[in-house]
């Protein structure tokens, strides 16, 4: 079972040797790949060899690569995540719109939700009874944007009324690289799950590669957010986030680790969409 996310900071050589990753750069460090869930490679200073490279796509292994400020950049997906992929992509190509809708307004109110309740963790009672109020007016696909309202309450009560995701640098780089962090995760366990990342059931965007992912994603967002209005600003944020994968959430009473809730998550989704039914999405707890 893989579990280790392994993350290379500086200039180095990797290659593969008898199923192992070796890392070379001062010293040499070996990996058994499958214990690997995802590689960040987080300079652009290292090199690997196309020979590691397809033994980790075919370990299922996530590769992240990030740019020269050290934030995600591109990953690399397998052509081929699962042995029922043609009949899955007919599935979801079929997916009724009303079904699409449901799923996606069930999505923005376990969003807001979350939203909610970490400001009452933190005390903006305010704010949080604002949040309360546009989760029981979701309507139908969203159709009055209420994740829209939300999201101005919420991010100036976490980081003040001049906060804006479009500017500044401060807070955003650091929520910038946990969202594509997470965004890697789902493109993961969707590609293993046979379906395709471009076919969002709301995002639909021509230019994105992740329409699905970026659906799907949106209740773990807060699990960034925690994070980031609790950072330690002397530490290296991306290591802060990255504890992300050391941290557990509960479904349905059972505690799962993020990749593996993550997979729970979508796999109801999938039956959901699969199934044109009300049964459950299986949304996390903290």
């Amino acid at each position: 079972m893989s579990f280790r996310t392994i993350v290379i900071k500086e200039r180095a050589k990797l290659d593969l040797k008898l199923n192992y990753l070796v890392c070379r750069n001062d010293k040499e460090v070996k990996v058994y790949i499958p214990e690997i869930s995802q590689l960040i490679l987080e300079s652009t200073g290292i090199s690997l060899t196309c020979a590691l490279i397809s033994e980790l796509v075919k370990n299922n292994v996530k590769i992240v690569f990030c740019d020269q400020k050290h934030n995600p950049e591109s990953e690399i997906l397998p052509y081929y995540g699962n042995y029922q992929t043609a009949k899955r992509l007919r599935d979801q190509i079929a997916w009724p719109l009303e079904a699409k809708a449901n799923a996606w307004s069930e999505i923005i109110k376990n969003k807001i939700y979350q939203q909610a309740k970490l400001l009452k963790e933190l005390k903006f009672t305010k704010e949080c009874e604002m949040l309360e109020k546009y989760y029981n007016q979701v309507m139908l696909n969203d159709s009055t944007n209420r994740e829209g309202h939300s999201a101005k309450v919420y991010f100036n009560a976490l980081f003040g009324m001049d906060f804006s995701r479009r500017e500044g640098e401060k807070f955003n780089a650091a929520l910038n690289y946990g969202y594509a962090i997470i965004l890697s995760c789902f493109n993961r366990e969707i590609v293993k799950s046979g379906y395709l990342t471009q076919l969002g059931i709301w995002h639909k965007n021509e230019f994105n590669d992740f329409n699905l992912a970026s659906d799907f994603m949106e209740p773990f967002r807060i699990l960034i957010d925690r994070i980031v209005v609790n950072l330690n600003e002397e530490e290296d944020f991306r290591s802060q986030i990255l504890e992300i994968f050391n941290i557990q959430v509960k479904i349905k009473g059972k505690s799962y680790y993020l990749e593996k809730a993550i997979s729970v998550y979508c796999k109801s989704l999938f039956d959901r969409l699969n199934n044109n039914d009300n049964g459950e999405i299986l949304f996390y707890e903290m």
